[in-house]
């Protein structure tokens, strides 16, 4: 065999091929060190970040910051404002959501029904779930009250709801249906969280609280009223009555308690997030500045808003030692040990508080940042914005909205994030109607 020879290379060719194994090195080493974060492992998590559209075709992602958009949308002048019917005729209408992109609308009945709406606007002739046979919806206070999609139902089918039965008020885990999407899994139910319905010394069945939301952290909160115990729960971050909780439904069975909880580490049950509620009715969380916005319904005279960053916990709302921003059943209170509400009026002026929504949709950009609520019995819609913590341009809606707007009972975001809100047309169990806030151009 003839040996073939190879011959020694010039020192410019020695140089390119010296400068090709380097980039090739770095080429190699740089993409074991991003695909590995680093080089240090770090923590995992099974939770997927939550992202909010806003109306100007910006993203916010969970720590708040707001990635912009390439295009932004092109609307008319501003003219006014209308409510579009949503739907009308169904009984006692309690809430009205859906899945964040979903065209649909969810509607929540008290006595234990949620209905779909399509996204042509037709009431789908077969409920999404039925409980009927579950809840107890004697009271006007008791019923299924909550609704909450898990932020990746999409892909998981997980949503959660809040109800009185005969003997517990909880919150409960369902599953949509694996052949239908217009319907869900009733025999899918998992308990959550399960308390007797009303504390032992409740004076009557009442003050149950009842909302579910996902924050942008992807823990599901809940506001549990006092049951009508205010002296016994009020004051006490040891029993859920009268609390904000906040808990992890996709780390443990059926939850896992968040690390960052105020009490997890004692001094009150380690699912409160925040305590000193009566009746928190309706609540929400503004994924862009970070608040919590909780409507909590009064007793004697006043009625109020509290508003706080969500980025601590552990506040002391302050009923029952204070009704509002004065002293209550502890009649020599420092109102500097208590948080204090953003926003208070008086029962000359309304007798219970519906905690709205802060608008962010893409159709009315002009209100970015405005936070709707209302009073049931005052029959009225008004709005203000949170600036530094500070309640600024206050707004009553009512009248250039058609004036007699029913008994506003909850505020809720459709699947753009365009501003729902249920009515009933009576006090009392009775024809409701869904509406959305839209805009004139």
């Amino acid at each position: 065999m003839t040996a073939r020879h190879r011959q020694n290379p010039t020192p410019d060719q020695a140089r390119v091929r010296l400068l090709v194994m380097f980039f090739l090195l770095v080429f190699v080493v740089g993409a074991v060190f991003f695909r590995d974060g680093g080089g240090t492992p770090g923590p995992t998590t099974t939770r997927p970040p939550t992202t909010t559209p806003n109306g100007d075709g910006s993203t916010t992602l969970p720590d708040g910051s707001t990635v912009p958009s390439s295009t932004t949308p092109q609307l008319g002048e501003l003219k006014g404002y209308r409510l579009e019917v949503v739907h009308k005729g169904l009984r006692d209408p309690v809430k009205a959501t859906a899945p964040v992109g979903d065209d649909r609308v969810f509607i929540v009945q008290r006595h234990g029904i949620i209905r779909v709406v399509d996204g042509t606007g037709t009431l789908l002739p077969e409920p999404f779930l039925d409980l009927t046979d579950r809840v107890l919806a004697g009271g006007i206070e008791q019923g299924l009250l909550g609704l909450a999609f898990h932020p990746d139902y999409e892909e998981n089918g997980r949503f959660f709801v809040y109800y009185t039965s005969r003997e517990h008020r909880q919150v409960t885990e369902f599953k949509v249906s694996s052949s239908d999407p217009n319907k869900a899994d009733r025999d899918s139910e998992k308990v959550v969280i399960r308390e007797v319905r009303n504390p032992p010394n409740a004076s009557e069945p009442r003050h149950y609280g009842g909302d579910l939301n996902f924050g942008p952290d992807g823990y599901l909160w809940a506001s549990i009223g006092d049951g009508a115990a205010s002296r016994d729960q009020g004051q006490n971050p040891n029993t859920i009555y009268g609390t904000i909780i906040r808990i992890d439904v996709d780390g443990g069975d059926p939850y896992a308690v968040p690390s960052d909880n105020p009490f997890v580490n004692g001094g009150g049950k380690a699912e409160v997030w925040a305590y000193g509620l009566r009746n928190p009715w309706r609540f929400s969380i503004d994924p862009v500045d970070g608040y919590i916005y909780i409507g909590d319904v009064g007793h004697a005279d006043i009625e109020e808003i509290n508003a706080v960053p969500i980025s601590q916990g552990g506040y002391n709302f302050g009923w029952s030692d204070m009704e509002g921003t004065r002293c209550f059943h502890k009649r020599d209170c420092n109102a500097a040990d208590y948080t204090s509400p953003v926003l208070t009026y008086t029962h000359e002026d309304g007798l219970s508080v519906t905690g709205g929504f802060v608008y962010r949709g893409p159709a009315i950009p002009e209100l970015h940042g405005t936070y709707f609520y209302a009073d049931w019995v005052g029959k009225w819609l008004r709005s203000f914005k949170l600036v530094d913590g500070q309640v600024t341009e206050e707004k009553d809606w009512t009248q250039e909205l058609g004036g007699d707007l029913g008994y506003i009972t909850a505020f809720g975001l459709d699947g753009n994030g365009e501003l729902l809100f249920t009515t009933w047309s009576a006090p009392s169990s009775s024809e409701g109607t869904v509406y959305r806030l839209v805009a004139v151009r």
